[in-house]
């Protein structure tokens, strides 16, 4: 089978695949995780805010996904607090909030992350000291997941990879021809331009939001799954600046929209907008609209920060690919999936959360073992650890890294980032001592991550190490451009860049950089 889409659920589908003996490959036309998997809220959730949409199937499953990921990948998902505060004529009263974490509870079965509680005004102000405090009636705590978005799906790619499957990003397809039993395919390499030819008996098409581009190749007039496309932006704030000790999930004061206020290290993260999106969507940025939507709800709460545009680190955005419904509000369409074949022979899915991508892959699978008469092989993603996931303590794990690193937001982000595998990376730094320096003064990122990474994960550019890999890009005002040309330098031997190469990478990032991070004036 050949998958076509490297985000989250295309790498999903292709690590099942291999596990369950298939012959698998899968292309990327830019980097894993580059699209919509890689501009998330970063949370593996249950969706308590679906509940109030009556979406309790999908609550079930994100539930139960959300504890299998904490336990296969524990360095990728972790446990993380919110408080929900309640004011006075919200949309949801205390009472509702109370009733939607009950049936919340009810519907993992019991087994949440950790337990709710209720919360007075002074408990409110004793969690969130810089919370507006006028007109709160009180709330709640309860727990969902924090996750590194593009690290979860770079672990299923590599995951895939060392099973077998052939996982190639940077490489776009051109052209699908069905040949009575065989899907021929024609695929160009990106970054050389070389032509590749790919047979397969079924073609899996997880484009996501690109789903219908794939479907015309096969018919002009076929539209396969019909995707609704919305757009979600965030903001990045200095955290000194909010104030918040933890996340928050709150209603915007402008629309009653829900909307999550993050930690996320020395920065606090936004997010996010849900309006609909019909523009080009290779070029999809967070818009002044946006960051001013954001801002403005997050100083409702904040009341002290005064936020303004000068105070954004980073701004982007990325397309929801939802199943196409009758509903005209795109916070209330389901983010159910939808899997459909477009022809006998190929598969196309799109919809649902990064939180259920596990159990997509595993009906995307059953679906393809059916239709090539294959017995049906249980599929073990959800016993099987994600690389670096071989973990009996995430603390026992901290302490060690912290031993051996000196500096505790070092040790930590090792440790999150690579989990088991943290060894790897600081083992590096023994032989060459200048690998423990920071790329970036006042950020976790080490020198020897560029190269562990250039080793061992895929990378083909620069861009993909910056903003993917590492979250240089998103954590600094320039976007990572002071540090381009040292670190393609330091990345040059592994991957076998020239100078000419150099100048070339750090001229694309710059490039890429920008069509990423860049506002755009119109809605």
């Amino acid at each position: 089978m050949l998958i076509v889409g490297g985000g989250i659920t295309g790498c999903g589908v292709a690590r099942d695949a291999a596990l369950r003996g298939l012959s698998v490959a899968l292309i990327e036309r830019r980097d894993f995780a580059s699209g919509t998997s890689g501009r998330s809220s970063r949370l593996v959730h249950g969706g308590l805010r679906y509940l109030e949409h009556g979406h309790l199937h999908l609550v079930f499953e994100a539930s139960r996904e959300r504890r299998i990921l904490s336990r296969i990948a524990p360095h990728l998902v972790r446990p993380l607090s919110f408080t929900w505060p309640v004011y006075e004529n919200a949309r949801v009263s205390r009472w509702k909030l109370r009733a939607g974490l009950l049936l919340y509870d009810a519907l993992s079965l019991f087994r949440n992350l950790a337990g709710r509680r209720s919360l007075g005004p002074d408990d409110v102000a004793a969690l969130e000291p810089e919370l507006r405090a006028l007109g709160i009636q009180g709330g709640a705590m309860y727990y969902d997941a924090a996750t590194d978005d593009m690290r979860l799906t770079l672990a299923n790619a590599r995951s895939a990879a060392e099973l077998g499957a052939a996982v190639a990003n940077h490489v776009e397809l051109r052209d699908i021809v069905e040949d009575g039993e065989i899907r021929r395919v024609v695929a160009v390499d990106s970054l050389t331009g070389a032509t590749l030819r790919i047979a397969a008996r079924v073609l899996v098409s997880a484009a996501g939001a690109w789903t219908n581009d794939v479907s015309r190749l096969v018919n002009s007039n076929h539209h396969g799954v019909s995707v609704r496309g919305t757009k979600g932006a965030h903001i990045a704030v200095p955290r000194g600046r909010v104030g918040n000790r933890g996340a928050l999930t709150l209603l915007s004061p402008i629309d009653g929209r829900v909307m999550f206020v993050l930690p996320s290290g020395h920065l606090t993260i936004i997010g996010t907008t849900d309006t609909d999106y019909d523009g080009p969507l290779d070029d999809v940025r967070a818009t002044h609209a946006d960051i001013g939507y954001l801002i403005r709800s997050a100083n409702s709460f904040f009341p002290a920060a005064h936020l303004s545009p000068s105070d954004v680190v980073a701004a982007w955005a990325g397309i929801r690919p939802l199943v196409a419904g009758e509903v005209s509000d795109p916070s209330s369409t389901s983010r159910e999936h939808a899997i459909k074949w477009i022809t006998p022979a190929i598969l196309g899915i799109t919809g649902g959360k990064l939180t259920t991508y596990r159990s997509m892959a595993a009906e995307t699978v059953d679906m393809v073992l059916r239709a090539l008469g294959r017995q049906r092989i249980p599929g073990t993603t959800a016993e099987l650890p994600l690389p670096g996931g071989r973990i009996a303590s995430l603390e026992d794990e901290l302490m060690a890294a912290q031993k051996a690193v000196g500096d505790p937001k070092t040790a930590e982000h090792l440790v999150h980032a690579y989990g088991s595998e943290w060894r790897d990376v600081w083992r590096l730094t023994e032989e060459d001592q200048s690998l423990s320096q920071p790329v970036v003064e006042n950020l976790p990122y080490i020198y020897a991550e560029l190269l562990h990474t250039a080793a061992r994960e895929m990378p083909m550019t620069l861009a993909d190490v910056l903003i993917r890999r590492l979250h240089i890009a998103f954590e600094t005002r320039d976007h990572g451009l002071a540090v381009a040309e040292p670190a393609a330098r330091r990345l040059a031997p592994t991957l076998g860049w020239s100078d000419e190469r150099i100048a070339l990478e750090v001229q694309r990032y710059e490039a890429e950089a920008l069509a990423m991070f860049g506002v755009d004036s119109e809605a």
